[in-house]
């Protein structure tokens, strides 16, 4: 394989874990993506994983029952940590030591998140998963993806999409004859309303120049073909 990348943030949305059954937390499933990180770990490239709670709790759908934003998008930062602790065990369980760094304090079950700490741990070859999103309201996980990988120097963020290949002009679930695209531009993202990530974790990537890979998760081997740069999915970079 070869390393495109140094350091990546792997995004993965909480949904990815929780298999065909739609909600929770699979194993079978959450071991299967762990074998994918494992795997681009040991040949040396440096990860950390931001992972999203909605397969526990989709905070904007409080909000929507009547629940005070806040409170739920709160409730949505502690599903993010349930999730990042099941990806540790399961990626320890295959072989690499994890760290879980969480954005709100909880010093019985990971560390606080400190970008130095994080780091070195990825220097000394350990996996960092980054729980509880920014530890504020009204920002998303793909917002925690590009801080964290602004913070930490990586080299790109893959953005890992449950049953679609890459990043398309419509709806391909709805339209036959969407169109994927291989290569955008931020501006062409946030023009466009592509709905890649959210407009305020897209300006970030593009005032940082972090490059999003966007790719199929259920594709076994995608994951390792991002690190590796082979032509997957969707590149949205500064050229476009």
């Amino acid at each position: 394989m070869n390393r495109k990348y140094k350091r990546v943030v792997l995004k993965l949305s909480g949904e990815a874990l929780a298999g065909s059954q739609g909600y929770g937390i699979d194993p079978v499933t959450v071991d299967v993506i762990s074998k994918q990180v494992v795997e681009v770990a040991n040949k040396g490239i440096q990860v950390a994983i931001v992972v999203g709670g909605g397969n526990i709790w989709r905070g904007l759908s409080g909000k929507a029952k009547g629940m005070d934003r806040v409170s739920a998008d709160y409730m949505g930062m502690l599903a993010t940590v349930m999730n990042a602790l099941a990806l540790q065990d399961a990626i320890e369980k295959n072989g690499v030591v994890t760290r879980v760094q969480t954005a709100i304090t909880m010093q019985q079950v990971a560390e606080p998140y400190i970008r130095r700490r994080a780091i070195r741990h990825m220097e000394k070859g350990r996996v960092v998963i980054f729980g509880a999103g920014t530890g504020n309201p009204y920002f998303s996980t793909d917002t925690t993806a590009a801080l964290r990988a602004a913070e930490i120097d990586a080299d790109a963020i893959l953005m890992a999409k449950n049953g679609v290949d890459g990043v398309y002009d419509s709806d391909p679930k709805v339209n036959p004859d969407a169109k994927m695209y291989t290569h955008l531009s931020f501006l062409d993202v946030i023009q466009k309303q592509l709905g890649v990530m959210d407009a305020t974790a897209t300006t970030l990537c593009m005032n940082n120049n972090i490059p999003i890979v966007v790719f199929n998760i259920d594709t076994k081997g995608n994951i390792v073909a991002a690190c590796s740069g082979e032509e997957i999915g969707t590149l949205v970079d500064k050229e476009g």
